[in-house]
């Protein structure tokens, strides 16, 4: 009888546990999470979305020109539609002729992006402020590789889920701080990758990538932050990777700390 007793309660906290877990899952992080209250959806599959919200990027080696070319297209793992980075005007692997940015610029925010990388070696990457780039290039795990916060951290590869299937960034971020007109603190992210946490209050040095990879790229070698809002943006690189489920918090961090 004291055994079965045992067992029995063993038994009942293990159920005791597993259902504190599924209760502890947010529903707001990782692959098909929900908006925040608060939040803006910022593209929900629809071509609607996409011209009322967004626009190509005016940098230096715009090479498209509206309406957007990146195609809707069927969500290839569950029902429902995308979009493709796939725009002929950056074949080649030509970022910055044909990246998408939100019309609306944002400063303190929390982010959520779905992506999906459609064949091996696929190439993106998710532009914050539209100067500080978050990686999507499959096979890569270095610095400049999948995930990582691009040359600044390395490659969280290991909460990747790989090629044909729903990734999601899950992104706390403050802007550089700026006191008579000189930048005191650098910009910090925090990000989870597929619900894992794989970034915590990284600092942001520079905009990396030269005048083509996004706003004050051009400015003392990447190192001339100013202090200016910016949009979020999406880089085409001739390849097809597809993304869904955009949504935003514009936030307010007074210290510098964007710990989730």
């Amino acid at each position: 009888m004291k055994n079965h007793l045992c067992s029995g309660g063993l038994l009942l906290a293990f159920s005791l546990a597993l259902a504190g877990l599924h209760a502890a899952v947010d529903p707001h992080l990782g692959v098909g999470a929900k908006p925040l209250p608060g939040a803006e959806v910022l593209f929900d599959g629809t071509r609607k979305m996409l011209d009322e919200k967004w626009t190509y990027w005016q940098g230096p080696r715009l090479a498209a020109q509206l309406p957007i070319k990146w195609q809707i297209v069927p969500d290839p793992v569950d029902s429902g539609t995308a979009v493709s980075t796939a725009d002929p005007a950056a074949a080649g692997g030509k970022y910055g002729a044909a990246d998408i940015v939100t019309k609306k610029e944002f400063r303190d925010f929390r982010l959520h992006v779905e992506f999906l990388v459609m064949q091996p070696g696929g190439n993106s990457g998710v532009y914050l402020q539209n100067r500080y780039e978050i990686q999507i290039l499959d096979g890569d795990k270095t610095k400049h590789g999948m995930g990582a916060v691009i040359n600044e951290s390395e490659s969280p590869y290991h909460a990747y889920n790989g090629v044909g299937k729903w990734n999601a960034y899950d992104i706390q971020f403050r802007a550089a701080r700026f006191k008579d007109g000189k930048k005191v603190e650098h910009a910090l992210v925090t990000m989870y990758f597929n619900g894992l946490k794989v970034h915590t209050n990284v600092p942001i040095t520079q905009v990396w990538g030269g005048p083509n990879s996004g706003m004050d790229g051009g400015r003392d070698g990447g190192k001339g932050i100013t202090d200016t809002p910016g949009g979020i943006k999406l880089q085409a690189e001739g390849h097809d990777v597809r993304y869904r489920n955009i949504w935003i918090k514009e936030m307010h961090f007074d210290q510098p700390d964007t710990n989730f």
